[in-house]
């Protein structure tokens, strides 16, 4: 038996909705996890299920009779000790409720000790004298310890409702819309996100705080009426959720991204941990879900909350959880025409209520409609919204006022004109992301008759994805843009070498049929867009021929906007200037 970590939840978390030890052992020989990213029904991990007592191997068994013994002995709980599987080949986990962290921490590492030196937990075993000298003296060492409490804040202590956003692609974007619908209905709104903590929309402290911490920065302030908290994955897996609970919840979807981490595999798992933030969602209050999203729909049984589900209507594959949701006395968000429709089937009335909330060429981020993704973003935060009891006046305002620029949106679809050139500047780091950006790049380069301007696609990422993420974001663009750079981004190598990074993405890249040596790479995002912008264009193109650029842009965003503003690259006012933007638009009547 080898440990592989012992960790000290602090909040709710993908085994329990409340702080947990976590003891992960490995045993047998050392094997690689190898497998399907979307695995069948035989070879699915629900990594909080519990494994029966039978099925427990000899090892795993002493180490739960330990903690078990111990944690009696010593005050820090009876009972609820739990055994899981993960996807990793021989890897077990045993999971606790703990009260006090040193002490908590203590008793783990005795158990280990103890189930290793095959001293058995029974209490009516006679032990060697060895033995009862190794077990006082982690008696000791425990009763010794310290008994510092979680750090989570409990619904008593909270003062402010709270809705939270998660999932793989748009919870920034989420969040920054439902912070803005927020703050344009007259409240004072904190809010956490990859970028920083915000109050009111203006950056407070720099940083990611995606966490637990930046959680608390919002819920211990005294001066906000409402917290709107991006939850990333790493927070939830590395320390549980900082609060006990949040009065809305939105899970936007899951695609590969963050894969081959903390002994997350496959897009099921990846679901799950997600799912935790849904799942603390307070009865009464409202979980927004994806329904065109298979794994992110289902999470609507394990809530015990009310359930939203938006989506894009019909072809997008998530009719069938609408209306289940409504049948279920549900509300929904769906795109039904040129309109964003509300559905409230949670009233007294036989029927559903039906509402128009806007139409879509009012939403700015909507491009139109041409960005589906954003379309899905603000049906999500319609949702949200709403279960925190804003009225729908109030929702149309704040969706038709949210603009995608650079200080509001930073880095989520921020568009720029250089000469006859349009620059979109996007923090896409994965395949989902890179398809949606692609699709706004191909509809603006498109005019009625077809395409009419290159689309350049600047891809590069950080070297926490798998290989397989890597090459299919260079598969992606190559396939759908007619030039493609590569950009390092050496700030977030993660453990890999750059020619790792650089080798796989291009390898995707080969694969769908591309040159190697028509693929330039930056070691930059500064330098590589400043080169692609001094292209003469393709062939017997002129110099500053329309083209569209897309970068994927996560280190140097500050930069890459100074250095439009240098090159005299103007923000587009998606507002005035959607028509000229996107010409297929110009025939359409303006609302």
């Amino acid at each position: 038996m080898r440990l592989i970590e012992i960790r000290l939840l602090e909040g709710p978390n993908v085994y329990r909705l409340e702080p947990v030890v976590k003891i992960e052992v490995a045993i047998g020989r050392r094997r690689t996890w190898y497998g399907q990213r979307s695995p069948g029904r035989h070879a699915l991990v629900h990594l909080g299920a519990t494994v029966p007592a039978k099925a427990w191997p000899l090892p795993v068994d002493a180490l739960v009779g330990w903690v078990r013994r111990l944690r009696a002995d010593h005050g820090e709980g009876r009972g609820g000790v739990a055994v899981h599987r993960s996807s990793d080949p021989g890897h077990w986990l045993v999971t606790y409720p703990w009260t006090g962290a040193e002490r908590a921490r203590t008793i783990a590492e005795a158990a280990l000790a103890l189930a290793e030196r095959d001293v058995s937990p029974g209490r009516r075993i006679h032990l060697t004298g060895s033995q009862e000298r190794i077990v006082g003296r982690w008696t000791a060492r425990i009763a010794d310890s310290r008994t510092t409490p979680p750090a989570w804040v409990r619904d008593a202590d909270r003062r402010i409702p709270v809705v939270s956003i998660t999932g793989t692609n748009g919870k920034s974007t989420v969040t920054r819309l439902i912070t803005h619908i927020l703050k344009v209905a007259g409240m004072r709104v904190g809010t956490t996100t990859s970028d920083g903590v915000l109050v009111d929309e203006r950056l407070v402290e720099p940083g990611d705080w995606t966490g637990p911490a930046g959680a608390w920065q919002i819920l211990e302030r005294s001066d906000l009426d409402v917290g709107v908290l991006e939850t990333a994955r790493g927070g939830i897996v590395l320390r549980g959720m900082g609060y006990e609970s949040n009065d809305a919840s939105v899970f936007t979807n899951v695609s590969s991204d963050h894969l081959d981490l903390q002994g997350i595999h496959t897009l099921p798992e990846l679901a799950e941990v997600k799912a935790t933030v849904v799942r603390v969602t307070r009865e009464g209050g409202w979980a927004v879900l994806n329904a065109d999203d298979p794994l992110v729909a289902a999470m609507s049984r394990r809530v015990r909350a009310n359930v939203a589900m938006f989506s894009l209507g019909e072809g997008s594959g998530g009719a069938a959880a609408v209306r289940r949701t409504l049948a279920a006395g549900g509300r929904a968000y769906v795109l039904r025409g040129d309109w964003l429709v509300e559905i409230d089937a949670s009233g007294s009335g036989d029927e559903p209520v039906e509402h128009r909330i806007v139409e879509v060429d009012r939403v700015p981020i909507a491009l139109g409609g041409l960005a589906r993704h954003n379309v899905a973003n603000a049906l999500a935060a319609a949702g949200a919204a709403r279960g925190l009891g804003i009225t729908l006046a109030q929702l149309r305002d704040g969706l038709t006022d949210f603009q995608p620029t650079s200080d509001r949106s930073p880095g989520r679809l921020n568009l720029f004109r250089v000469g006859s050139r349009i620059v979109i500047v996007d923090f896409a780091h994965n395949e989902a992301g890179v398809n949606a950006v692609l699709d706004v790049a191909e509809g603006i380069a498109g005019g009625a008759a077809g395409r009419t301007a290159p689309v350049t696609a600047i891809i590069g990422t950080a070297g926490d994805r798998p290989d397989d993420t890597l090459r299919g974001i260079g598969r992606i663009a190559a396939k759908r843009a007619q030039r493609v750079a590569i950009k390092e981004t050496l700030k977030y190598l993660r453990g890999r070498s750059r020619d790792s990074i650089v080798g796989e993405i291009m390898a995707g890249v080969v694969a769908s049929g591309r040159s190697a040596t028509d693929v330039p790479i930056y070691d930059s995002e500064t330098a590589a867009l400043r080169a692609e912008l001094a292209r003469n264009g393709e062939g017997m193109a002129k110099p500053d021929s329309p083209r569209v650029i897309v970068l994927m842009c996560h280190e140097e965003r500050d930069e890459v906007f100074a250095m439009l503003a240098e090159l005299g690259g103007r923000p587009i006012d998606i507002s005035t200037e959607l028509t000229t933007l996107i010409p297929r638009l110009q025939g359409r009547p303006r609302r």
